[in-house]
């Protein structure tokens, strides 16, 4: 009798305990997010990192951070059920979405969009001493175009064959963004393309130790392109940007887009993404592009992909969706 009642008696605390942690409702009782970002040297990874740590505080949410190959890699675990949250380019999760141009035939939809973060300009980075000072200069040339099935891929083949540079023209290599300026360092390569926010933690780095240029990524074949792929739009890199960059360079942007599972509970979402805007501030401080986040952009550049419904509800409560 004296053990049934004690373990009446846990399970009355346990059952308790677990009433109080769904006060909040359910994204406060420690639900588990594995939250899928990229390359420790880009963008991705360290700003993950930090809207995991800001999410973590203000609710009782665990987001445990990975470091993947970005974002066609990030499609993929997501639609495996290996994680639950993902940063993605929006060019790269519409193409998911509908089955196109690199996932042509194969349509990913376990995914909504949750909000857009912040732009992410396309960098070709080259040896100075190389000679290449346009992206038609490559041929011939060890060129890294990204990790394989990450956004800057994507963008680095649509950049080549905008300029008439077949993929069989350059030596191939498949880099993430550190692997890249390390071979670039080391003679390797001749270049290298990565798609990440402003400055890029990988291209800081090179530049102290070798002279570098930013090839622009402009003129009338850029203009076309932007018309093919409307998610493509202008952007200038602001000089010393990077040692020794003395001018602006023209290039093309897209836009870094978090993800969640469809899975993944309406209250959760809504929750995690309250966490994030509301403490926008101190994601900024943690993390320069923390900067870019708000509602007005954060709702834009989702093509077909829909909103989940619990970031949905967060954006009509404050009435950035109507």
């Amino acid at each position: 009798m004296k053990r049934a009642l004690i373990i009446g008696l846990a399970l009355f605390l346990i059952v308790g305990m677990v009433a109080f942690a769904g006060g909040r409702g359910e994204g406060a009782q420690r639900v588990r997010l594995h939250f899928a970002t990229g390359g420790t040297a880009g963008v991705y990874f360290p700003l993950g990192t930090a809207m995991a740590q800001v999410i973590m505080e203000n609710t009782e949410m665990q987001v445990i951070v990975q470091s993947t190959g970005a974002s066609r890699a990030n499609i993929q675990l997501i639609d495996a059920g290996e994680n639950e949250l993902a940063m993605v380019q929006n060019d790269v999760m519409e193409y998911a979405w509908t089955g196109d141009d690199f996932f042509q035939g194969t349509r990913y939809q376990t995914f909504n969009a949750v909000a857009g973060l912040y732009p992410e300009p396309i960098q070709l980075i080259a040896n100075a001493g190389s000679g290449i000072r346009t992206v038609a200069d490559l041929r011939g040339r060890n060129v890294s175009i990204g990790d394989v099935g990450s956004g800057t891929e994507f963008n680095s083949r649509h950049i080549l064959a905008a300029f008439g540079v077949n993929i069989a023209d350059i030596g191939v290599q498949n880099l993430g963004f550190a692997a890249s300026a390390d071979a670039l360092r080391d003679g390797r390569i001749d270049a290298f393309f990565t798609t990440a926010g402003l400055p890029t933690a990988a291209i800081i780095d090179l530049a102290t130790t070798r002279d570098i240029i930013i090839v622009p990524v402009d003129g009338p074949q850029v203009n076309q392109m932007m018309r093919d792929n409307p998610f493509y739009t202008p952007l200038v890199i602001p000089a010393n940007t990077y040692r020794g960059q003395t001018s602006p360079v023209s290039t093309v942007t897209i836009k870094a887009t978090l993800i969640a599972r469809t899975s993944v509970s309406e209250e959760a979402v809504y929750q995690l993404t309250k966490a994030l805007f509301e403490n926008q501030p101190r994601l900024a401080a943690a993390h320069a592009r923390g900067n870019d986040l708000n509602l007005t952009d954060a709702v834009q550049g989702m093509g077909q992909v829909p909103i989940h419904p619990g970031a949905l509800r967060f954006y009509r409560e404050v009435g950035a969706i109507r």
